[in-house]
C-alpha cells in the first residue's frame, strides 16, 4: 500500500468511524447515562470488535457473501431486529428517583459482538476491503484493520465525552426520559441509509 492509498484509507476510516452510525449514537447514549469510566469496555469492544471483524472480512468473508447471497440477505435482517431491540431498550430505560437510570452499559464482549449485527459496520469492512485491499493481500487487511483501530480511540471517544457533557443537562429524569427516546430514534434512523 502506498502513501497516497494510506492517507485515503485513513482519511475515509476516520470519517467512516466518527459519523453518527448505531455504535456512536449507542456510545453516546451511554457517556449521557453512566459516564466515560463504565463506557470504556463498549469503547474497547468497538474498537478491537470492529477490527477483528475487518480481518475476517478480509481473509475470505467477502467470497463467501458473493457465493452465498442469502447469506448476506438473511445477516441483513438479523441486523436490523437486533437494532430495532437495541433502540427498544434504550427507550424503556427508565431514569429513577436519584437521578440515576436504569441504563446499563454494554460489556467489551457485548460491544465486540455487536459488531456482527451492525449494518453500517459490515458497510464499512466490505467497503474499505474491496476498495484498499483489491489485491487481496494479507497485509493489507492487517494494516487496515490497524488503521481502523487507531482512528477508532478519538472518534468513540469523542461521542462518548459529548454524551457525558450531557449529563448535566439531563439530570431531571423528564430530560433522561425524552433523551433516551431521542436516541433510540436516532439509533433506527441511523440504518435507514444501508437499508
Amino acid at each position: 500500500m502506498d502513501y497516497q492509498q494510506l492517507v485515503a484509507l485513513t482519511t475515509f476510516a476516520f470519517v467512516a468511524t466518527a459519523s453518527p452510525g448505531p455504535n456512536n449514537i449507542m456510545l453516546m447514549t451511554s457517556g449521557a447515562n453512566v459516564g466515560f469510566m463504565k463506557t470504556v469496555p463498549h469503547m474497547l469492544g468497538v474498537m478491537l470488535g470492529f477490527s477483528f471483524m475487518v480481518i475476517i472480512v478480509g481473509i475470505g468473508l467477502t467470497g463467501v457473501f458473493q457465493t452465498y447471497p442469502i447469506i448476506q440477505q438473511a445477516l441483513e435482517v438479523l441486523c436490523l431486529g437486533y437494532l430495532f431491540y437495541l433502540a427498544a431498550k434504550i427507550a424503556l430505560s427508565k431514569p429513577q428517583p436519584n437521578h440515576k437510570t436504569s441504563y446499563k452499559p454494554m460489556s467489551f464482549l457485548a460491544a465486540a459482538s455487536f459488531q456482527w449485527v451492525n449494518p453500517k459496520g459490515w458497510t464499512m469492512a466490505l467497503t474499505t476491503i474491496s476498495v484498499f485491499n483489491s489485491s487481496n493481500d494479507w497485509l493489507g487487511v492487517v494494516i487496515i484493520s490497524a488503521i481502523f483501530a487507531l482512528v477508532t480511540i478519538p472518534s468513540v471517544s469523542f461521542w462518548t465525552v459529548a454524551g457525558k457533557q450531557l449529563q448535566t443537562f439531563l439530570e431531571s429524569p423528564t430530560r433522561m426520559k425524552w433523551f433516551n427516546y431521542s436516541m433510540a430514534g436516532l439509533l433506527v434512523l441511523s440504518v435507514v441509509p444501508m437499508m
